[in-house]
């Protein structure tokens, strides 16, 4: 396992040109968005969304607002991860509904734990909640890049967009939600020179600490 996780970490980089012939077979792109969906989050409460771009013609219109990477176009799956702006409590309602149909737990139970985390999010304040649900989809992102290594899926995180564009474009204000993330998947193409580039990297003494 040691050998099969670094191997498919160190075959990983974000990759630049994507074979546009090529398509994520349908089984494996399912098991990469239940990789997403097992994502660890705060509270547990998954304050994010993940829209899958189909619509070719909306790529098209996404690509100027990703300052034009070829990326958005090519790949075989594009995904536009999302946060909650604003989640209160009905949100934490919703969540803690679930934790008890899931595991069998009479609700009365869980809400010392629901008030807490209603009281948590109310503190926070618009500005630090929102940041706050936009982190979530960062931990998500990672979770992904992971998951595709390991298959053999390549992927490219971006956060170079014009968020204020695509939120407009793909009407996310008016549904509670705003873009953090873009990450087009599928097969890097045989002629993209950034695939036999070398990893740079700090040394372990440099990145690593212990006091």
């Amino acid at each position: 396992m040691q050998n099969s996780l670094l191997d498919a970490l160190n075959w990983r980089y974000a990759t630049k040109r994507f074979d546009a012939s090529r398509k994520i077979p349908q089984a494996t792109f399912e098991l990469l968005m239940e990789s997403i969906r097992l994502t660890p989050s705060s509270y547990g409460m998954q304050p994010i969304k993940i829209l899958n771009i189909e619509n070719q013609e909306l790529r098209e219109k996404i690509k100027p607002i990703a300052w034009n990477q070829q990326q958005v176009v090519d790949a075989s799956h594009l995904l536009v991860f999302c946060y909650r702006t604003n989640p209160g409590e009905q949100e934490v309602k919703d969540h803690v509904m679930r934790m008890a149909t899931t595991r069998q737990k009479p609700l009365e139970s869980l809400e010392g734990f629901q008030n807490h985390v209603i009281q948590a999010l109310d503190a926070m304040g618009d500005e630090k909640r929102a940041i706050w649900t936009s982190k979530q989809t960062y931990i998500a992102l990672g979770q992904l890049l992971l998951s595709c290594a390991l298959e053999k899926i390549d992927a490219t995180p971006m956060e170079g967009f014009d968020a204020n564009a695509l939120n407009e474009l793909l009407q996310l204000p008016a549904k509670g939600y705003k873009a953090s993330l873009l990450c087009p998947l599928g097969f890097r193409h045989l002629d993209d020179p950034y695939a036999s580039l070398t990893k740079v990297r700090k040394s372990t003494s440099e990145l690593f600490e212990t006091i």
